[in-house]
């Protein structure tokens, strides 16, 4: 596969809500030596290689589980997208990251775990894994998206080549466009998400491309979702997704600030708190393991 990786490399398949991932131990010294020989294009050559569904395992990117360096923090997580691009973070495969460190026993089940948008908490209990993802980000700056650096985008019109559409923009630690589907004349069950999604993403409003979401209201607690990912395309579940989304139905009024959202996938249980930080409350589960050889 890709130059530098030995045979027989273990890896666990893993997902959140459909949301799968191939995830790779490298609390395990082996492991790690293995992927530190490999340059950052070679490891995005190997993750593209090894998410496609034909020709590889199948998996929506690859997480990287490592120890961290510093004093009481219980691991890292780099995630690696289908395309081979690098998120910032995910909410399902931050809880995959957790099932494992605990279920192996290299920390308890309190965990603060380091990603590239920062710190998360993470409590286990029952089977279930509750992330503090952190306060949204909304100024454009912050998410980032184009236009005046201080301003918010909520509600706001955004122009596609065929029809003009409203967007609430949040950041959690990556870029999300949420769509309220009924606004835009559009049948989450029935619509090509392909066309509008990748449109959406590759938008020259978002700098940095966008995660979006297409969410319809089915009550003041209960939303619904699909979701088109940045780097991956349609995937069953999102857990940033689900958060953003739940934090733009409550700046439009539309839901409280605490929600089931419902996704192909599943579902997940979000709540905006009075202390600014967005709890998500999901599982996370084991699907095989094996290993890679060349």
């Amino acid at each position: 596969m890709a130059a530098g990786l030995n045979a027989g490399l273990k890896f666990v398949k893993m997902h959140g809500l459909g949301n799968d991932y191939v995830v790779f131990d490298l609390f395990d010294g082996d492991i790690r030596k293995a992927f530190d020989r490999l340059s950052e294009p070679e490891l995005k050559s190997f993750a593209k290689r090894i998410c496609d569904r034909h020709f590889g395992i199948g998996a929506d990117g690859i997480l990287l589980a490592l120890p961290s360096k510093r004093k009481g923090y219980d691991g890292v997580m780099r995630i690696i997208n289908a395309d081979g691009s690098e998120a910032e973070m995910c909410g399902n495969g931050i809880r995959c990251i957790a099932k494992l460190i605990v279920d192996r026993g290299y920390s308890s089940r309190e965990l603060r775990i380091e990603t590239i948008s920062g710190v998360k908490k993470i409590v286990a209990t029952g089977g279930m894994f509750r992330v503090d993802m952190g306060s949204p980000r909304l100024l454009r700056k912050e998410i980032p998206m184009n236009g005046k650096a201080a301003a918010t985008a909520v509600n706001e019109p955004l122009q596609l080549k065929y029809k003009q559409i409203r967007i609430t923009a949040v950041s959690m630690g990556n870029p999300h466009a949420v769509v309220f589907a009924d606004d835009a004349g559009i049948d989450i069950d029935a619509f090509d998400i392909e066309e509008i999604g990748k449109e959406i993403e590759n938008h020259a409003a978002f700098p940095r491309r966008a995660n979006v979401e297409f969410v319809r209201v089915l009550n003041r607690g209960e939303i619904e979702l699909r979701v088109w990912e940045r780097g991956v395309g349609e995937t069953l579940a999102c857990g940033t997704g689900s958060c953003a989304s739940l934090v733009a139905s409550a700046l439009n009024e539309r839901t409280n600030r605490k929600v089931k959202v419902h996704l192909r996938g599943g579902d997940l249980t979000v709540e905006w708190a009075k202390d600014n930080h967005v709890y998500m409350t999901g599982s996370a589960a084991y699907v095989f393991s094996g290993t890679v050889s060349t």
